[in-house]
């Protein structure tokens, strides 16, 4: 993965400070803060605006823009940020399952996560995958609970499939019961695939980016989860659920709750309208 990352833009955009050797320690403190201060959002693919993998372009985004993204910006600007750091990494695809009903057909490899080999223990990173995503690495290590700062997770052998597709299955304890999270393998990945993935998702009709308006922050205090006009805010002790009026509180909501700065642009602004009125 080679890259062009200002690393020091980057740490100062999570707000790190700390050493900056490849130990346990480091790679959980930068865990943590990435989804912290860079929000997951889907603005681009629902306004019909390019969404580019490179390095360069994930830093004028994420980085100095101050916009976040999905799964695809988000591990691959992570990654790189901790291959700068030394960590060794390895790139991997995911099959989602959360929200999807018993039976369903198996989907496309419409995820990214990372693997981290760290003195020989591995551990799985993701710092995209929304509402739900991951606040420290996971060892990759099934059949055992590991805590998180939020809801406790597993990793569970993927049996029953063909012999193409051995792996695990990411799942946490939600509200006292397991839910499956997404699937994968620890086969390697290139950019290609993503990139595939990252163009059917922003261009296939069938595709909810395009249609629905999402943004996940996670701090250690909550999860803030936005779809379309309804905002939940989920802490500890419950969750806060409130709809947004319009346009405009939309607009004030996504830069206050969720961290982004946002372009001035008419084509977003008659966006944000028109998705504030889709409440659940």
């Amino acid at each position: 993965m080679p890259s062009h990352l200002d690393l020091d833009a980057y740490l100062h955009r999570i707000g790190y400070s700390g050493p900056r050797t490849p130990t346990i320690e480091t790679l959980q403190a930068v865990h943590a803060l990435h989804p912290a201060a860079i929000a997951f959002e889907n603005l681009n693919p629902l306004l019909g605006w390019p969404v580019a993998l490179d390095v360069e372009s994930l830093q004028a985004k994420l980085v100095s823009a101050g916009r976040g993204g999905w799964c695809f910006e988000h591990n691959t600007l992570f990654g790189h940020a901790l291959e700068a750091l030394g960590f060794s990494v390895t790139s991997l695809a995911a099959r989602v399952l959360w929200g999807a009903a018993p039976g369903s057909p198996i989907g496309p490899r419409s995820h990214m996560a990372l693997l981290v080999d760290l003195d020989g223990v591995r551990y799985i990173a993701d710092v995209g995958f929304g509402g739900n995503v991951l606040t420290t690495p996971l060892r990759l290590e099934p059949n055992i609970v590991q805590p998180t700062p939020h809801e406790a997770h597993r990793l569970m052998p993927l049996k029953n499939v063909t012999p193409l597709e051995n792996g695990y299955v990411l799942e946490a304890c939600i509200n006292g019961e397991w839910e499956p999270f997404y699937r994968f393998t620890i086969e390697p990945q290139f950019p290609s695939d993503y990139e595939v993935s990252s163009w059917f998702l922003c261009n296939h009709p069938s595709s909810f980016f395009r249609h629905t308006l999402l943004a996940a922050r996670t701090t250690p205090e909550a999860r803030y989860t936005l779809r379309n006009g309804a905002l939940a805010i989920h802490r500890r002790d419950g969750t806060e659920k409130r709809n947004i009026g319009d346009g405009v509180q939309l607009r004030t909501c996504l830069e206050k709750d969720f961290g982004l700065r946002l372009p001035a642009s008419s084509e977003l602004d008659d966006a944000l309208e028109r998705v504030s009125l889709l409440v659940q």
